[in-house]
């Protein structure tokens, strides 16, 4: 055995000894061109000090050599992620300064950012976008996904609904797409793709998100023909676009040096707060948050797109759910057995109708019936219009896709009349009183028990039932016009303020 060791020893000796040096070779002489004077420098392995750590797919499929470790918590994650130029402005240091004495107001965003800020972190790297845009809620609405504007943008990015509608975000009788997590930032991020193409930078493209893509293009246009530079500090723009850069550069200096501002920003851990969860039925809200075992305003915050007190798979067929809690769900779920996992369905009307009469077909109160389903006073409910109502104990079916995809409400005034009298004019009739008032000549004939051909006396009293007009301004007499009115539609005027998209 000893021998055996000895003569293999020496087998790898002799072979080491014959091993030619990597390198190119001269063919002339065959020999290798490294110089035998100039070895290469020994390799050190680099070997980590502690236990390896996974990195994030977005960073696996990167060209770029990533760092050992992943960054301790999402701020660190957002930081190392900044890729926009800074912008240098006096309006940022104004931003900051108002930020860094509201730390109540800024520790209340951040709070709120903690569910959604990791998804959205995540779906920028799988793009290859800035980081920075991550903050971008905080100035659209503070990381709320229940914010609405003035103009009816509606949700953490503020889709406008003609915008919304335009990136496939669903807004029907039971949902706003515009307000769900994953939806609106899909749409949102898109959209700023979009218009990064469109301009070739940033700060324009964040000036279209806020603005409009066409307000921005026509402020270029202006600028190049008056040979004025066209960068984002060179437009002319609105007060609010002029700012909405400088807020996301704020907000940015701060998260980058928190320190610096005094500010404190509270720990969000690098890894994900939520994740969905399939549901096969329809059930209710309530019902849904108590077998997760979260509470109801919980839930809702990770699924605020919903609006009414049931989820219908077919339009919503996953859920959002804390991480932690979705096993839970999920195990409950299937060994749910107390009933119906809904007690709402969705009844589409057959024919126009008050909501009185509504309410009392389905055996509802009209009270609840308007405040489950958004109706105001005063309001006749058209036929086709999809209404949330109690679910028969019997009933099994689930509500169709066709419906909860694209279930609408619409609603028309109702018509409030008053019983009034009027002097019939020489060799007036049934049809010309009719025109006269705007009503049909079956109606007027009715009322007075006569035939739609007759003719009245002159000075003959004819009974008529004509629309009140609700709202604080006088009421013209029949058949006149209030002085000095005219109509919206004509005076061609514009709303006060137009909510950019």
């Amino acid at each position: 055995m000893k021998f055996l060791h000895i003569a293999c020893l020496t087998g790898l000796l002799w072979l080491t000894g014959c091993a030619t040096p990597v390198g190119t070779r001269d063919t002339a002489s065959n020999t290798p061109t490294t110089p035998a004077e100039a070895p290469a420098a020994p390799h050190t392995p680099l070997i980590p000090s502690g236990p390896l750590r996974p990195i994030a797919s977005a960073q696996a499929t990167g060209q770029q050599v990533m760092p050992l470790f992943t960054p301790s918590d999402l701020w660190d994650r957002i930081r190392r992620g900044f890729a926009m130029p800074d912008l240098q402005h006096e309006l940022v240091q104004d931003r900051e300064q108002w930020y860094a004495t509201r730390p109540e107001y800024m520790q209340r965003m951040t709070e709120r950012s903690r569910k959604y800020l990791f998804h959205i972190v995540e779906e920028l790297e799988r793009r290859g976008m800035p980081t920075e845009l991550a903050l971008l809620p905080y100035i659209e609405s503070a990381f709320n996904p229940q914010a609405v504007s003035t103009a009816k943008a509606a949700g953490m990015w503020q889709f406008m609904p003609a915008t919304g509608n335009y990136f496939d975000l669903k807004q029907n009788a039971f949902r706003d797409d515009r307000r769900d997590v994953l939806a609106s930032t899909r749409a949102a991020l898109d959209y700023l793709q979009k218009l990064y193409g469109m301009f070739g930078d940033w700060h324009l493209a964040l000036a279209a998100y806020n603005w409009g893509e066409g307000s921005v293009g026509r402020a270029i246009a202006r600028n190049q023909k008056a040979g004025l530079g066209t960068g984002y500090t060179d437009l002319t723009l609105p007060g609010e676009t002029r700012m909405y850069v400088p807020k996301l550069q704020a907000v940015k200096n701060i998260v980058a040096h928190p320190d610096a501002y005094g500010t404190e920003l509270p720990l969000i851990e690098n890894h994900p707060y939520f994740q969905t969860v399939d549901i096969s039925h329809d059930i209710d809200v309530a019902l849904a948050a108590r077998l997760a075992g979260v509470r109801e305003e919980d839930f809702k915050a990770l699924n605020p797109s919903l609006h009414r007190p049931v989820i219908l798979a077919a339009g919503t067929p996953q859920i959002l759910l804390p991480w932690d809690n979705a096993k839970v769900f999920e195990r409950n779920f299937e060994a749910y057995n107390q009933g119906q996992y809904a007690s709402w369905t969705v009844w589409t009307l057959p024919s126009t109708m008050a909501t009185a009469e509504a309410a009392r077909r389905v055996g509802m109160a009209e009270s609840d019936l308007r405040t489950i389903n958004g109706i105001p006073p005063r309001m006749l409910i058209k036929a086709g219009s999809a209404l949330i109502v109690p679910r028969s104990t019997t009933s099994r079916s689930d509500v169709a896709e066709s419906v909860a995809d694209n279930g609408q409400i619409s609603l028309t005034p109702e018509q409030v009349t008053r019983r009034t009298t009027v002097r019939a004019r020489k060799n007036d009739s049934v049809a010309s009183i009719a025109r006269r008032y705007r009503l049909s000549a079956a109606s007027v004939a009715d009322w007075n028990d006569v035939k739609t051909s007759a003719v009245f006396k002159a000075g003959q009293q004819v009974v008529l039932f004509v629309p009140v007009r609700t709202g604080p301004s006088a009421q013209a007499r029949p058949g006149k016009r209030a002085a000095g009115k005219s109509s919206p539609a004509r005076r061609g005027g514009k709303p006060s303020k137009v909510k950019r998209r």
